[in-house]
């Protein structure tokens, strides 16, 4: 029996499995790095070991020292969680080596469906060596791992080397392994994968379909449970080979295999052999825990001839610390504050103060309905997006809730090119017309009496208060009366420096502000409030390109020096962060006059990286 589990993870994941563990009276053991010192998973483990140093491949990706780690630890089990190291049979190999209770199919079945190309092979499919006009689209896709790292979408023949380039480069950073295939795109798929669970003796539940075809950057953002709209046939289709692909290599533990789905006919795309990230949508339809199961499993306990009955519907969105209206750029900071409406999961390795820094993904949590049907599970996502408290980066958090509520998602019509077609739409700001004035009315509060806001008895000439939300600057004006504050078109009802009270055409709306610093937080609207008279703006060389995130330097393009011509939209540079990366690109034609970085140097936001010359 498991008495002690070590997961060679972090964030997220680590904190999910730990939580089953401490419900199954398991004790638990974190691994961090020295970026993750103060990290919740490190925090909430009864005990922590570090790994010197930040870059996951020093860290996350060193199998020898999470080993190392467990036996020094007195842990008996590892669970690898998902991503780094949890479908690398040779750490599977050293785990079980140590003596240690992998929790986890064998690494034989790992080794077998690890690599994209042999699990392929396995299924009687080959990927492309030669690429030709005819083949493109194509996509380029790492051998190792997932997470939609290492991935690269073609449509020219030109470009083939350098997303090749890039995808090795990225898989290798990600998954320490650089080996990357090309197969046919399927343009305008359906993601759509199942779930299964496997013991030792020989039962292989299938749990139920999952879409995930809203996707960016080839990772997912909203997953489902059951795919919806599938006729009953390709359901079954979809649940054999599952099992087939299971069978085939002596699965055991709990397992995913993924299909992209157009026209009716399912086109095999991988099997991992891990936990994936949107379990809990299965575990809510079906009324597991994914992970217990996982340790029964382990334990040598069979299940069950029969899975459990699937009831309702689930509906997942993953929030990340990032701004899709700017090319998905990661964002960094404090999270001051993160809060859901108790009616939704939550899961999430961070807690109210904690720094999102530049090393790792950048996903904040996982928020995730259940209800009795689709329609209502959505409802109930999306208005517990909008009821969120998130203080700290920007994040995707409007994209999610305009995303549930689009007509092609409720009408489960989406494929994985959604984005592709409306995420301008999506993203266009629509901050609320009345949330400056809150700030300004509370902030006044502030600074006078606090009783009441420092209103003076008699009439006064308008105050102006200037704050910037969405790019945009915004002004809000108001008096003072005798009577208190009041603003053209709007009844202030309250005003103190935490609560807002607005009238406006009869309808009495509250306005609840917290402030950290500059930054204002009115309901869900961040602003930014302005200095009243701002310093000089310093000028920028025409043409500079701006490092638009802290990170790594990992490339420069090849012969790349001042002097030399570029195109507008050229890659000039890569950034690598939070494990994804970056094209720095030219915005212009013109000529590099300055290079200011080379490989390997850390940036931080707003450096100056390069500077193009128009012309």
């Amino acid at each position: 029996m498991i008495t002690s589990v070590l997961v060679a993870n972090r964030g997220e994941i680590a904190c999910r499995i730990f939580r089953t563990c401490r419900e199954l009276g398991i004790q638990t053991v974190a691994v961090h790095s020295d970026a993750d010192e103060n990290a919740l998973h490190a925090r909430v483990a009864d005990r922590a070991v570090r790994l010197p140093g930040a870059a996951p491949a020093d860290t996350y990706l060193r199998g020898d020292l999470i080993v190392k780690a467990a036996l020094a630890a007195g842990a008996d089990a590892v669970h690898p969680g998902y991503g780094f190291l949890s479908e690398n049979p040779g750490f599977a190999r050293q785990v079980l080596d140590a003596g240690l209770t992998w929790i986890g199919p064998a690494p034989e079945a790992i080794e077998a469906m690890a690599s994209k190309t042999r699990a392929k092979e396995l299924m009687g499919l080959e990927p492309l060596t030669e690429v030709t006009g005819k083949d493109l689209p194509v996509l380029v896709k790492a051998a190792a791992g997932g997470g939609g790292r290492g991935m690269r979408v073609v449509r020219h023949l030109d470009d083939l080397d350098a997303a090749l380039k890039s995808a090795r480069a990225e898989a290798a950073s990600a998954f320490g392994d650089g080996e990357v295939f090309v197969e046919p795109y399927v343009e305008n798929g359906r993601h759509v994968e199942v779930q299964i669970l496997a013991d030792t003796h020989g039962t292989i539940w299938p749990l139920g379909t999952r879409d995930c075809s809203l996707q960016r950057r080839h990772q997912k953002v909203i997953e489902e449970a059951p795919a919806p709209a599938l006729s009953d046939e390709l359901r079954e289709e979809l649940h054999t080979l599952a099992v087939h692909a299971a069978r085939a290599v002596d699965y055991v533990g709990a397992g995913t295999v993924e299909f992209l789905v157009a026209d009716g006919t399912a086109h095999f795309l991988e099997m991992n052999t891990r936990l994936q990230v949107e379990h809990p949508v299965t575990e809510a339809v079906f009324g597991l825990d994914l992970v217990a199961e996982q340790i029964r499993v382990a334990e040598g306990h069979a299940l069950p001839a029969d899975p459990p009955r699937a009831r309702g519907h689930a509906v997942e969105a993953r929030l990340y610390a990032e701004d899709p209206a700017r090319n998905w750029t990661p964002q960094t900071g404090t999270l001051h504050r993160l809060t859901v409406p108790e009616s939704v999961r939550l899961d999430t390795g961070f807690t109210d103060g904690d720094d999102i820094g530049v090393h790792y993904d950048p996903m904040l949590a996982k928020v995730i309905a259940h209800a009795p049907t689709r329609a209502e599970a959505i409802r109930r996502l999306a208005a517990a997006l909008d009821r969120a408290t998130l203080h700290g980066p920007a994040t995707n958090r409007d994209l999610l809730a305009r995303s549930l509520r689009h007509e092609e998602f409720t009408t489960a019509r989406m494929d994985t090119g959604f984005y592709d077609r409306h995420l301008p739409a999506l993203t266009s700001p629509t901050p609320d017309p009345h949330a400056p004035l809150a700030a300004a009315l509370a902030d006044a509060a502030t600074e006078g009496d606090p009783r009441f806001g420092g209103w003076r008895n008699v009439h006064s000439q308008p105050r102006t208060r200037r704050y910037a939300t969405a790019g945009e600057e915004h002004e809000a004006t108001y008096r003072h009366t005798r009577t208190g504050p009041e603003a053209d078109g709007v009844t202030v009802v309250h005003a103190d420096a935490d609560l807002v009270v607005l009238e406006v055409h009869g309808v009495r709306r509250r306005f609840e502000v917290t402030r950290y610093g500059p930054h204002r937080y009115v309901n869900t609207t961040h602003l930014t409030a302005l200095p009243r008279f701002p310093d000089p703006t310093t000028q920028q060389t025409p043409g500079s390109l701006l490092a638009p995130m802290p990170g790594t330097v990992v490339r420069v393009a090849e012969n790349l020096k001042p002097g030399s011509p570029v195109q507008a939209g050229q890659p000039l540079l890569w950034l690598e962060a939070m494990k994804m990366e970056h094209r720095i690109t030219a915005s212009v034609p013109g000529t590099l006059t300055a290079l200011h970085v080379v490989p390997g140097q850390q940036v931080e936001p707003g450096m100056l990286l390069a500077v193009v010359q128009p012309g």
